[in-house]
């Protein structure tokens, strides 16, 4: 199983890369050495396998069958693989994003319920010992906020800002971003998302349903029409599946994470979107390998492996 999983991430991730719009070249004036492809299959695993690029150019030069999957005489530097991933546009990553939803829908069908939630990835490489000694604290993290279809549990859509902005503001681009990717029927969040303009643009532009917990204050009426109906009837079973895109972040974090190895701000954007795509590619090489070897894949059943 351990021998497979590798293997049939490489051919996930290859599918998914040839089925996005990057050029197998950056320009014709390339060296056309290695494609594009290749090197972005390269940085998925990287990230896969959670190491630098200085082990993983090494980790790789003794796999023969990787070589061999991808088609590569030699080995990249290390630091190809740096300036490639400084190169390539962030917004690519939307796209092949939207392609890893392909390995899990057929063509037409919506998500049932999506949750949405927020956390952060610590971007300061210095260590604490080093800063306390210092007195030069630096930005502690990036917060990023993720959509979950918590039938599947893949991730849907993302919004990363380097500044830490309310929720709110978060909510409404990935709401919108989460709609084009893949259409709900309803959208669950925490407190920290109560507005009633969020319930307005989910019910009246979207289309679907909103299930928040009201921030209920002493001598404070309920202002807000979807507000004041959830405050009449609210629908608890429905709310608690809220609970997976925390779960999401918490199998990230432990299995590929929480520390950026990037420097500048925009690789480090980067580095968290290539993190959630490995994230759910794994998610189609676990369930292939569990109907393979004919293991349960309810939610006991380990979400990485």
């Amino acid at each position: 199983m351990s021998s497979n999983k590798y293997i049939k991430f490489l051919d996930l991730s290859l599918k998914t890369v040839q089925s996005s719009r990057l050029n197998l070249y950056s320009c014709k004036y390339s060296k056309h050495v290695y494609t594009q492809h290749q090197l972005l299959v390269l940085v998925l695993l990287k990230e896969y396998i959670s190491t630098d690029y200085r082990n993983f150019v090494e980790i790789v030069d003794f796999m023969s069958s990787i070589k061999e999957k991808l088609d590569l005489d030699k080995v990249p530097h290390y630091t190809t693989l740096q300036k490639f991933v400084s190169r390539i546009p962030s917004l690519l990553f939307n796209i092949m994003l939207s392609r890893t939803l392909k390995l899990f829908y057929s063509h037409g069908e919506n998500a049932s319920i999506t949750a949405i939630e927020a956390t952060g990835f610590t971007s300061s490489y210095a260590s604490h010992y080093y800063s306390e000694r210092t007195g030069k604290l630096r930005r502690s993290f990036l917060k990023t906020s993720i959509s979950v279809d918590t039938d599947k549990k893949v991730v849907l859509g993302w919004k990363i800002s380097q500044k830490t902005d309310h929720d709110v503001k978060h909510a409404k681009a990935l709401i919108r971003q989460s709609n084009k990717s893949r259409k709900s029927e309803c959208y669950v969040m925490d407190k920290g998302y109560d507005s009633e303009k969020i319930h307005a643009l989910i019910r009246e532009e979207i289309k679907a349903d909103s299930i928040i917990p009201l921030r209920v204050r002493k001598r404070k009426k309920i202002k807000g029409k979807y507000r004041k109906q959830l405050n009449l009837s609210f629908d608890k079973i429905t709310y608690n599946k809220w609970n997976i895109a925390e779960t999401t972040f918490s199998v990230v974090k432990r299995k590929l994470g929480e520390v950026l190895r990037a420097r500048k701000f925009f690789n480090q954007v980067k580095e968290i979107k290539i993190r959630l795509m490995v994230y759910n590619i794994n998610k189609k090489v676990v369930k292939i390998i569990c109907i393979k070897l004919r293991i349960s894949t309810e939610p006991n059943f380990p979400y990485w492996s």
